[in-house]
């Protein structure tokens, strides 16, 4: 059946324009039909008010399916999704001769109770909606077969973009997931046999861009790209879904082809220009085809990542208990927008202290999640998801806005030498906007830049990071290194970036800790440290011992638990106060 067609039988089914619209896309970009139809009530929902016609919200629904809009890890793909969703509204808009309401396409209005039974008694959803879906329909078919064909859309301007050939790589990215997915569902359809959804990703490979060079790196997924075109047949498709991580979906007999499959792609990439090649591999065997296909993905990579934290194996098959993961991501992925709505979110503190004085230095703004019925939800849940879905921004966002109104309320008491420090993400790092919010926290509150600390973890290492490390340098920022110790980049992030405190990362504490050299390498850090003139902190102090041997060797500022936990905002001013002496009027 044509979209067409398909279309307007959903509307003499009953099913309103939105359904119908994006149930006759839904099947051809891999997603389960009735799941699409229930959300797609939703995205019709101003049709029963009279407002934006359902079709409108129904296209954009499934240029979010074609284009990527589910995936807001990646920012040009999803801008990309966007611009479509905007061209269609355009070109709507001017077929329906300036009519974008249902109340206006009607003629009547569905939320008017005497509207409502004209509509019914006149039949008018059947007598117009028919029109208005094909047009719509033309308008989708006509983006996605020139997108298709020419691979650009010559309504996109190629200078919203910093470079024409990003915006191709974002295109053929879209090209390539639409006929992976395309074909698995066909294979899906076709086989009589097993199917098997193998993910896997190289083991620390943002390691091998540390030492040799993103060219490198490059290379080295191109290298793994060719072993799959030599290994795979008509009947097995792959995808490089982002960076490393690659998915492979094939037929097989038994659990033993699956794995003779994965030693060939295993053997194949072991190393490459003598540099040797770790995989993961997660594994999901699937047992019920009308599945949407990413959530077979979805099961794939949770094995993925158990393969990663197993020293044991790195091939892993899905397991029913990793639905715990899929639900603890789902919960965090509906309530997260609403959190920041309700300021569930909240700021903790935990103090900075200088040994030789036993006064606290500054504090670190952490993040925690206090949900009102699940409680407390801790950042090594909900922040690894966060950070995939971009959301992390957003969050981000909201304790710089705290912290910077924390400072402003420690200067109203005359507290004026306690800074707090940031995290800034990579994320932040790739554009201005992140500035732009800075510097509207600090100019809203009046505070100085030097009591705003930003720390930016050690690993985040490129050319473009760097210069933008630097406009902060140059713009009065204080900038602290997050985490060093913790990747292979540390001695080179010294010489390039403009840090100006480094924090060692607790890990490197332990480990420097447990011997007579590891100790002597500390001294020597710290020596190091002072000749640079750059500020040191120890993070993760925990024991006298650690205490002890820091104040030896001349690092005087610390944070941990020795100390004090990371706690709330109203907390830390109490302590503050006593800390200074501080007694309010």
């Amino acid at each position: 059946m044509t979209h067409s067609e398909k279309a307007t039988d959903f509307l003499m089914q009953e099913f309103h324009c939105s359904q119908a619209l994006a149930g006759a896309f839904a099947e051809e970009f891999g997603y389960n039909l009735k799941n699409v139809m229930k959300i797609s009530t939703c995205f019709g929902g101003g049709m029963h008010r009279g407002e934006l016609c359902g079709c409108i919200t129904a296209a954009t629904m499934i240029f979010g399916m074609a284009f990527g809009l589910y995936d807001p890890q990646d920012k040009e793909l999803e801008s990309f999704g966007y611009k479509n969703a905007d061209e269609f509204f355009y070109r709507f808009r001017e077929k329906m001769g300036g009519k974008t309401l249902c109340k206006e396409i009607l003629g009547k209005d569905f939320s008017k109770p005497e509207d409502l039974a004209e509509i019914r008694k006149e039949g008018l959803v059947k007598k117009v909606c028919p029109h208005v879906l094909q047009a719509s329909i033309e308008i989708i078919e006509d983006m996605l077969k020139r997108q298709d064909e020419e691979g650009l859309y010559v309504r996109l301007d190629a200078a919203d973009f910093e470079e024409t050939e990003k915006l191709q790589t974002v295109i053929k990215s879209v090209n390539e997931q639409n006929r992976f997915r395309n074909n698995v569902r066909d294979l899906l359809l076709s086989s009589d046999g097993k199917i098997g959804f193998i993910q896997f990703d190289v083991r620390r490979f943002k390691i091998i861009n540390d030492l040799y060079g993103e060219k490198f790196g490059d290379e080295v997924l191109f290298f793994v790209k060719d072993n799959l075109k030599e290994l795979c047949n008509d009947r097995q498709f792959f995808l490089n879904l982002r960076s490393d991580v690659f998915m492979v979906v094939t037929e097989y007999e038994d659990d033993s082809d699956l794995l003779g499959f994965i030693h060939k792609i295993e053997t194949a990439s072991a190393s490459f220009k003598n540099v040797k090649l770790q995989l993961a591999f997660g594994v999901y065997s699937v047992d019920d085809k009308d599945m949407e296909i990413r959530q077979m993905e979805d099961r794939a990579a949770m094995a993925r990542t158990a393969a990663k934290e197993n020293v044991v194996s790195n091939v892993i098959f899905y397991e029913e208990q990793f639905k715990e993961f899929l639900y603890t991501r789902k919960f965090i992925e509906e309530n997260m927008y609403s959190a920041i709505a309700e300021k569930q979110f909240k700021m903790y503190l935990q103090p900075k202290y200088s040994i030789s004085r036993n006064k606290i230095v500054g504090a670190e703004a952490l993040v925690r999640w206090i949900h009102p019925e699940r409680g407390m939800i801790y950042p090594n849940e909900f922040i690894p998801v966060i950070e995939e879905n971009g959301f992390i921004k957003m969050v981000d966002y909201y304790i710089w806005e705290k912290a910077s109104r924390f400072i402003k309320k420690c200067m109203d008491i005359g507290i004026e030498d306690c800074p707090v420090s940031v995290n800034v993400s990579r994320n932040h790092l790739k554009d201005m906007e992140f500035m732009y919010v800075l510097m509207d926290d600090i100019k809203k509150y009046q505070i100085e830049k030097s009591l705003l600390e930003l720390e930016i973890t050690e690993t985040v290492n490129d050319e473009q990071i760097g210069q933008m490390a630097m406009r902060l340098k140059i713009d009065g920022f204080t900038l602290l290194m997050d985490d060093f110790g913790s990747g292979y980049s540390s001695l080179n992030m010294l010489l390039e970036t403009p840090f100006d405190v480094i924090k060692l990362d607790k890990k490197f504490m332990d480990n420097m800790m447990a011997s007579d050299r590891g100790k002597l390498i500390l001294e020597h850090m710290v020596s190091m440290a002072q000749e640079l003139g750059l500020g040191l902190l120890a993070e993760g102090v925990e024991t006298k011992e650690q205490v002890d041997l820091l104040e030896k060797i001349g690092c005087d500022n610390v944070q941990g638990y020795y100390f004090a936990r990371p706690m709330p905002q109203e907390d830390f001013f109490e302590l503050l106060k006593k800390d200074r002496g501080v007694l309010e009027n």
